[in-house]
């Protein structure tokens, strides 16, 4: 099994100097990750203050929220791959369902995207998952196999190997109702079997595929003894150093 993954998508909250701050306090919790891989994602204009009060080598791994995929131009508002990776990100979140909602994203984007995140050696998080609606009429499978197909369309054996799946249901993300572990762990099969049918079982082995959606201490560890779960993209709960700390314990207790 790839190694256990827990990832912290702050969305918009902290400032730089709370940013530092938090990293100290989680620092102190965690003062060695081990056997488990924690990357941060703060908002873009808290990265660097969060990457300055790690010592070096960093105990954690930087991600970024988003980014655009063209690495210049009259794109007022946008960042690109080549701004992120400057700062010491390694990781990229893109698909998420807060970013299709409320900015438009949709899956050719999205694809445009990975691409630039791979151009640049930067490892993206791709966010798949289905509606309440698609949840109770059954399309649940059609949907995210289709958001993966459509995002991942044209990426190869190699560049697959960079890429890490978040399953996130939009109807538990932010909500304290989460999937219960069996649905997640139906749909993380789904998506291997579908990566293992696309790009062949080989290529899809070091692929990770995570749980989000109200994840919090109280039900991190049902998902993560799942054989079918690599790990998890917490949300709200990792803002508060104590809960994100006891996440990571949990992971690093079930990697052994």
């Amino acid at each position: 099994m790839p190694r256990r993954l827990i990832v912290g998508n702050w969305k918009m909250h902290k400032t730089a100097t709370e940013a530092a701050a938090i990293v100290q306090q989680l620092m102190k919790l965690v003062p060695e990750p081990g056997n488990v891989e924690v990357v941060l994602a703060p908002p873009f204009t808290a990265l660097q203050a969060a990457g300055q009060a790690m010592p070096i080598p960093h105990p954690f791994i930087l991600a970024a929220q988003n980014l655009f995929w063209e690495d210049q131009g009259p794109f007022t508002g946008e960042i690109s791959a080549p701004m992120i990776k400057e700062l010491g990100c390694q990781y990229v979140i893109l698909g998420h369902s807060e970013r299709r909602q409320h900015f438009g994203d949709h899956d050719e984007g999205i694809n445009r995207k990975i691409r630039a995140a791979l151009r640049h050696r930067l490892r993206p998080i791709l966010c798949v998952g289905e509606s309440l609606g698609d949840r109770e009429g059954g399309r649940t499978e059609t949907v995210v196999t289709g958001q993966l197909l459509r995002c991942l369309d044209g990426i190869s054996k190699d560049e697959l190997r960079m890429i890490t799946i978040a399953y996130e249901p939009v109807w538990a993300i932010g909500t304290g109702r989460p999937a219960s572990p069996a649905q997640a762990a139906a749909v993380h099969k789904t998506l291997r079997a579908t990566l293992a049918s696309s790009w062949g079982p080989e290529a899809c082995k070091p692929v990770r595929i995570l749980y989000g959606g109200s994840v919090t201490p109280e039900n991190a560890g049902e998902f993560l003894v799942s054989d079918q779960v690599d790990g998890a993209l917490v949300g709200g709960a990792c803002l508060d150093p104590q809960s994100f700390a006891k996440m990571i314990g949990l992971a690093q207790n079930v990697a052994g």
